[in-house]
């Protein structure tokens, strides 16, 4: 059904003028639009799709969902209102009701693209990539050969280990586009993903010579040729977790059990019962130690390449200060004796090489000051740093100790346990305690 009366629309110019006004942060001018709107069609649910929306503008999310509900209760199977509502349960993390919203307006309209694209973003929101594939198939019955349908299929085809059927796609829009950048990356990471890495040579060059000096592509040409980058770049950890900043928390603490910051601001506050102490927190992602400690008598000072990160962890108002930068270079940039406590929780399997990092820890701890990180564990019998298929880096833990001890910690305390759960299975590693000697 429509939302309002085929005939001659009284209030299409306010709505068309509120929607603008929200999108420019006019926020009072949308209000006052909306208000003469409805005076003039009290029940027209599209006053209040667009009153939610503009309450989740101004940040009152309460608001933008009664709002948003009473659009749907208005008009129960109006498409826009039941996908606004989705998205914002999906934005929200409430994924169970905004995957069965978003399959609700699926059916109801098939054939409309905005909705398609609308309920593929919430699939991909909730971690639910078989849903994204069959809408992503549906929608390229709808427009046969979209090149970004097809590499959105790909991307989630890879990502649920259907390489085969992935790199189909990847192969039918290189042919169809021999500079696709994104395809050929995109076939790359699939051939890693397979287990082919010599097959994915061709393409790492080709990406090279479309774009030289590209740090990224430089990576995956190292992996496709044989070689352990001894860090990854940047750039690409920086693009996957301002992907992850806004569902990071819930994926990560009741998806996977992760439980580090939780068990590690425990050992903390064991040391430091009155809180008097200044902490670095490097990797800070979404300030989930931040939330354990809680305020502290001293600096909290988190450190990430995460903007959307950082933007999480503000939220929760227990930091001090924080600093856009790559770890390596914020550790390098500090100068000595400053932090009682240093943590990089679940960082060091996506930078890599620590013959760097754990020296100028030291340095920078104060005197008997202790450095927490964590490892995922590499086999004791091979190499000391093993970049695995997931992309993530293991450290072996006799030379994550030797370092420790080469850079004059004075105590190394090693504990094993599991990380987090992926799939149901338990990922191994260790949490090391380094502490500096005393004055």
């Amino acid at each position: 059904m429509s939302a309002t009366a085929p005939h001659a629309d009284p209030i299409r110019q306010y709505l068309e003028t509120a929607r603008t006004q929200i999108a420019k942060g006019e926020l009072r001018q949308a209000a006052e639009t909306l208000n003469k709107a409805q005076k003039k069609s009290p029940n027209d649910a599209r006053v209040f799709m667009l009153a939610g929306l503009m309450a989740e503008k101004a940040g009152n999310v309460k608001g933008a969902f009664e709002a948003l509900r009473k659009s749907v209760a208005l008009a129960p199977t109006w498409g826009p209102g039941l996908l606004e509502l989705a998205l914002l349960l999906a934005r929200q993390n409430q994924f169970q009701e905004a995957v069965e919203t978003a399959e609700k307006v699926a059916k109801l309209e098939p054939k409309n693209l905005l909705v398609l694209a609308g309920v593929v973003d919430i699939a991909h929101r909730a971690g639910h990539a078989e849903m994204a594939v069959r809408h992503l198939r549906r929608g390229l019955e709808l427009v046969p050969g979209d090149v970004q349908l097809r590499r959105l299929l790909a991307a989630d085809l890879e990502g649920l280990g259907q390489h085969a059927e992935a790199l189909d796609v990847w192969n039918g829009l290189i042919a169809q586009d021999p500079k696709d950048q994104q395809a050929l990356l995109g076939r790359v990471k699939t051939l890693l993903a397979a287990g082919k890495p010599a097959q994915a040579a061709a393409d790492t060059t080709t990406l090279l010579e479309l774009a030289p000096g590209d740090s990224v592509y430089a990576y995956y040409s190292a992996l496709a040729h044989g070689v352990t980058p001894p860090h990854q770049p940047v750039e690409l950890n920086r693009h996957l977790f301002d992907g992850l900043a806004e569902v990071y928390d819930q994926h990560t603490v009741r998806g996977l059990r992760y439980q580090l910051p939780k068990i590690v601001a425990d050992k903390i506050l064991a040391r430091y019962p009155d809180k008097h102490l200044n902490v670095l927190d490097l990797g800070c992602g979404t300030g989930l130690l931040g939330v354990c400690l809680g305020r502290i008598d001293g600096f909290l000072i988190g450190v990430d390449v995460s903007t959307k990160m950082i933007e999480q962890a503000h939220r929760h108002r227990v930091y001090d200060r924080f600093h856009t930068v790559n770890l390596l270079d914020a550790l390098r940039e500090t100068p000595g004796d400053i932090y009682e406590v240093i943590t990089a929780l679940d960082v060091f399997i996506y930078t890599g090489e620590l013959g760097e990092t754990i020296p100028n820890a030291h340095r920078i701890l104060l005197p008997a000051g202790d450095f927490y990180f964590s490892c995922e564990a590499a086999p004791e019998e091979g190499a000391d740093l093993v970049l695995q298929s997931n992309g993530r880096y293991a450290h072996k833990r006799s030379h994550v100790q030797a370092l420790c001890r080469q850079a004059g910690f004075e105590s190394v305390e090693i504990e094993d346990l599991t990380l987090r759960y992926e799939g149901g299975e338990p990922v191994q590693g260790f949490l090391v305690k380094a502490r500096k000697a005393a004055a």
